[in-house]
């Protein structure tokens, strides 16, 4: 099976979800990083230069044998039984898929904040996602770490699941959200301790040690070496 996993020379959830989980279980796969002017010529054209099809011409997209899927989540969920990180029962592969919709659900509100340009309304937005929005999420989410019988999300091993949520965080846990403090997260014991433990896994480590981040295709916001910070 030939695997190609492409977007932007940067580590966001959307993708590394699926390649991490690659590259945790040893599947080998292409990991293409394109450029503003690669990006440019897909929203206008629906594809690639090299003729790959570009579905909703937006990323990632996951290239199988040829054809093209878009959409973080079929993604995940594809790289994820391929990985052996999404589960066989229909119940805990809904459980994974709730998750990686509110992961969406959250960076939809973070990007909100991002597209305004008054500098006085951004930073209200900022504020009422620390004192409100994100702690309602993030308590949500903890609730389901509390109810599952191991610390991750679903079932007793990692899933892609934990890498959506570890990545998402890591966007938070570097401070590069002016007015969204990384200190958001402390209070949830279980959200820090399945970042914090996925982040220490070696093969997480070789994953980020390898790979340096220099995208000129995205908000300077994003371009940073996420999932790095342990969170106390």
């Amino acid at each position: 099976m030939d695997l190609k996993i492409i977007y932007f020379d940067m580590p966001f959830w959307r993708a590394e979800v699926a390649r991490l989980s690659l590259f945790m279980s040893g599947i080998e796969f292409d990991d293409v990083r394109i450029t503003g002017d690669d990006n440019k010529f897909l929203k206008e054209h629906g594809k690639l230069k090299d003729g790959t099809s570009i579905p909703f011409r937006q990323l990632p997209v996951l290239v199988i044998d040829g054809q093209s899927v878009a959409q973080s989540g079929g993604i995940a969920r594809i790289c994820g039984k391929l990985s052996g990180m999404y589960p066989e029962d229909i119940i805990e592969a809904g459980k994974v898929d709730q998750i990686i919709d509110t992961v969406t659900d959250m960076n939809v509100m973070l990007n909100l904040s991002m597209r305004e340009n008054d500098p006085i309304i951004k930073k209200q937005m900022r504020a009422d996602l620390t004192n409100i929005d994100l702690p309602r999420y993030f308590g949500y989410l903890e609730e389901i770490i509390d109810a599952n019988s191991s610390h991750w999300f679903v079932g007793d091993t990692v899933t892609v699941a934990d890498i959506a949520v570890w990545s998402f965080l890591g966007w938070i846990a570097q401070g590069v959200l002016d007015d969204i403090p990384p200190e958001v997260i402390q209070p949830f014991d279980g959200l820090r301790k399945v970042y914090n433990e996925l982040g220490e896994h070696p093969l997480v480590g070789e994953w980020k040690n390898c790979l340096l981040y220099t995208s000129d295709a995205a908000d300077e916001e994003d371009s940073v070496d996420l999932g790095g910070r342990r969170i106390i």
